[in-house]
């Protein structure tokens, strides 16, 4: 009789596990619902009765669908999401902050080429930002890197949150 609990306790497990993994088509369900209600000898039996209610709700996609972007060119396709960015540089005056980005944009894209570099003007600051960071512990480990790269202006360095761009064959986790 213990045995047969601990068997009936997994099989509740593997249904509510089932239950929340990708879609599945109506044929895969129908596939294991069959496999545990089969009769297997010296395993005891298990009967598992489906309500409609929940049939329309396995193998139903939890998250809506993300928008795919494709970029200028046509050769990367990616998700925008809330991620993270180092803010390399902000300044407000009209006469050199436009420049002093630029230069520094140029001097990251010379040593850190697979980083997007991006400068924003947002008045009255420009800004330069840099990479798509998925989590904040990858954003840590790059800005680590530039503060050693660049010791004169990495102390004004600092993560910020902003909407990044995840590239599509890459598994986003959506945690944050």
């Amino acid at each position: 009789m213990n045995d047969l609990f601990h068997y009936t306790i997994l099989v509740l497990l593997l249904v509510v596990f089932a239950g929340g993994t990708y879609a599945q088509s109506s044929s895969q369900k129908k596939e294991i619902l069959r496999e545990l209600n089969s009769v297997v000898p010296g395993k005891g039996r298990v009967s598992v009765y489906e309500d409609e209610s929940i049939a329309h709700v396995l193998g139903r996609p939890m998250a809506p669908p993300r928008t795919v972007y494709t970029n200028a060119d046509g050769s990367t396709q990616y998700y925008r999401v809330r991620g993270y960015k180092i803010q390399a540089f902000s300044g407000n005056n009209q006469r050199t902050s436009k420049n002093e980005a630029h230069q520094k944009q140029q001097l990251i894209n010379n040593i850190y080429p697979q980083l997007e570099t991006v400068v924003l003007f947002e008045s009255p600051f420009w800004r330069l930002r840099v990479g798509n960071f998925e989590t904040r512990s990858e954003a840590e480990e790059t800005l680590k890197e530039m503060v050693k790269s660049f010791p004169s202006f990495g102390k004004e360095m600092y993560i910020v949150v902003d909407e990044v761009k995840i590239p599509v064959n890459q598994q986003y986790n959506g945690e944050h």
